[in-house]
């Protein structure tokens, strides 16, 4: 059975940030983890039967030195021994997550939380670091009309009516200023705005420009950013 899918940048940045500190891993501790780690992982093993040298020629290390850092890793839970015989050893290396008495920082936690959200199926109106997300996008502009909007004037509106079945995406989402919410109301995006062009609150090339945005919003290219920290806390 091979491993799920890892995200190797992250679980680096855990390994530098989290685990070398913690454990008080040696330059030879880490590079002999950082070995293993690469002939399992990052090649979709759970895990690896090895000689000891085997692991010292990949290190540069001699059998002797590569057999005492195996033993501190697995002494610290960094490695999981499952056989050890003449014919070598069985390890699985886990990742600093899966690690008793490892602490991710409060910052690795955030980027881990960020990584698993489907933007394409989250409800962005669900808590207020997704609804700000939206909000900062539009720069503190009303999407329609583009005025400059303070922050107890602006609400989020949807291009597709909630009436007409309209989702809580990002694509469907947009900072508006009060005045263009309620004018608004149930129509159609495209008719709203030729309706602000009509009453000169845009002129010709504002409208081109707004609906070029209206269709990067809906072909998914206007992805908001989501400040990572305060959702990891959410």
């Amino acid at each position: 059975m091979k491993n799920t899918k890892i995200d190797a940048a992250r679980v680096w940045k855990h390994f530098h940030d989290d685990l070398v500190p913690q454990l008080r891993l040696s330059v030879v501790d880490r590079a002999v983890y950082s070995h293993l780690f690469r002939h399992t992982h990052l090649e979709g093993k759970p895990r690896l039967r090895f000689s000891l040298a085997w692991l010292g020629h990949g290190v540069g290390l001699t059998p002797g030195t590569a057999r005492l850092a195996l033993h501190r890793l697995i002494h610290t839970g960094a490695l999981r021994l499952i056989e050890c015989s003449k014919d070598g050893h069985v390890v699985q290396v886990r990742l600093p997550k899966e690690i008793r008495g490892v602490r991710l920082s409060k910052m690795a936690c955030a980027q881990q939380e960020v990584s698993t959200v489907n933007l394409e199926e989250t409800d962005f109106l669900h808590s207020s670091v997704l609804r700000l997300s939206i909000h900062r996008r539009e720069a503190g502009r009303c999407f329609y009309c583009l005025r400059r909007v303070v922050p107890r004037r602006r609400c989020l509106d949807h291009v597709v009516p909630r009436a007409k079945l309209g989702r809580n995406s990002y694509r469907n989402l947009v900072s508006a200023c009060d005045s263009c919410n309620t004018k608004k109301r149930a129509s159609p995006a495209e008719e709203f705005l030729r309706w602000l062009f009509r009453e000169r609150k845009l002129n010709s090339a504002e409208l081109r420009i707004r609906f070029r945005a209206l269709r990067a919003l809906k072909a998914g290219k206007l992805i908001p950013k989501i400040d990572s920290s305060r959702l990891a806390t959410k």
